[in-house]
């Protein structure tokens, strides 16, 4: 999973000047079109504003606190990829209650770099093997995912449940910040192309941390305890810094070339190769990881501002069920793989599941799985949506009618 990359303002109405542009505030008060958006009243405006009203440093405060909490609670039940879900939920409370805080965009790519160095250092000869022995599947896999998303978009905009190309976009499996800059250029609302990207992140990254739980939990012999997770173990502080200089490095050159998700894309490659030949031993405390989390989860979370939900209330049902229609359709994908390629059912959920490639590493990462194999899938889907994604959007958007776009 991938997001836009200014997150550093808090919502405003656009002026003339920043309405055409990607990476306009999802939360802004025009409403989209085809969708009429009603004033709110004047008794409701300090109930809406409660958080909004509320100093920034004590907003701050609120969301790392909450956000700790929430944390260990779901860490105590066990629950994966916690540091990632707790803050996340945190977020969305707060974002959806007007709460003005942003994670500054710097942080944010900063978090990504991390994350790219996380999933490279993953990264081994026998992944690349394997994948090359298993490229037919691992790609047809991949492209029948992202033709049953563009069929189930094509339906949301057939049917007019949202304007325009809206659905088209919207529900690519993946490189939600490319599909957001090329929905606004091929002129679809942005706003709601971020909404259905990010109901289908929180949606797909709490069913995966459900059923991870669930599975691991099932499958511990009776009697027996989960692991004790070490959070500050002991490590060579001499690798810890060259990891986050290679990372640091290449997700800026990724920046400047303006590589769509480059801050996560060129840390994994640089990572890989440097790891695989032996030229990086990738040290990333717990701890660290733990904050780079919570900074990718406030990020989603702090997205769903009242503005857009008010903008996509009446559509919400619908896109629900989509999302839960692609999570299906992914779910008997991965029971393929199950019956026919012995792979464990955990590891086939997971490597199918219609999340990013950042928050379904994330919880992989927390679990008792093929990490390898998952990567492989995912990484396999993010680079095919990155370069055919937009392409077949558009291509399924010609079929739509002209009334819709």
């Amino acid at each position: 999973m991938t997001l836009p990359h200014d997150m550093s303002k808090p919502p405003h109405t656009p002026s003339p000047d920043d309405s055409g542009s990607p990476h306009a505030s999802p939360a802004s008060n025009a409403a989209p079109s085809g969708i009429t958006a009603q004033p709110t009243p004047d008794n409701d405006k300090s109930t809406v504003r409660r958080l909004g009203n509320i100093p920034e440093l004590a907003q701050w405060a609120l969301l790392l606190g909450s956000s700790l909490l929430m944390g260990i609670v779901l860490h105590h039940f066990h629950v994966p990829a916690a540091l990632l879900l707790g803050p996340m939920i945190v977020g969305i409370v707060m974002g959806t209650n007007s709460a003005t805080i942003r994670i500054p965009r710097t942080s944010f790519l900063a978090a990504q770099s991390v994350l790219g160095a996380m999933i490279g250092g993953s990264m081994t000869a026998a992944i690349i093997t394997s994948f090359v022995d298993e490229w037919v599947l691992v790609i047809g896999i991949t492209f029948i995912t992202l033709l049953a998303s563009s069929f189930l978009g094509w339906v949301l905009c057939i049917r007019r449940v949202l304007p325009g190309t809206v659905g088209i976009w919207g529900s690519s499996p993946g490189a939600a910040s490319a599909m957001v800059i090329m929905a606004e250029a091929f002129g679809a609302d942005a706003r709601l192309v971020a909404f259905m990207q990010y109901v289908r992140v929180v949606c797909v990254v709490t069913v995966a941390s459900m059923v991870a739980n669930f599975w691991v939990s099932s499958s511990l012999p009776p009697g027996a305890e989960m692991p004790v997770h070490e959070w500050f173990p002991a490590f060579d502080i001499g690798n810890f810094g060259l990891t986050l200089l290679v990372a640091g490095i290449s997700a800026t050159l990724g920046v400047i070339l303006r590589v769509p998700s480059g801050a996560l894309l060129f840390p994994i490659i640089t990572v890989m190769v440097m790891h695989i030949n032996g030229w990086l031993n990738v040290e990333l405390p717990e701890w660290f990881l733990g904050l780079t989390y919570a900074i990718i989860g406030w990020s989603i979370g702090l997205k769903f501002t009242p503005a857009v939900l008010h903008h996509a209330a009446s559509a919400l049902p619908k896109i629900l069920l989509s999302i839960v229609m692609l999570i299906g359709f992914c779910a008997g994908i991965s029971v393929l793989l199950v019956q026919f390629l012995g792979v464990d059912p955990l590891t086939a959920y997971l490597a199918t599941s219609p999340g990013g490639l950042d928050s379904v590493a994330i919880i992989a990462a927390s679990t008792h799985v093929d990490l390898p194999f998952i990567l492989v899938m995912q990484s396999a889907r993010f680079f095919m949506v990155l370069l055919i994604g937009p392409p077949l959007a558009k291509a399924v958007a010609r079929f739509t009618p002209q009334s819709q776009t």
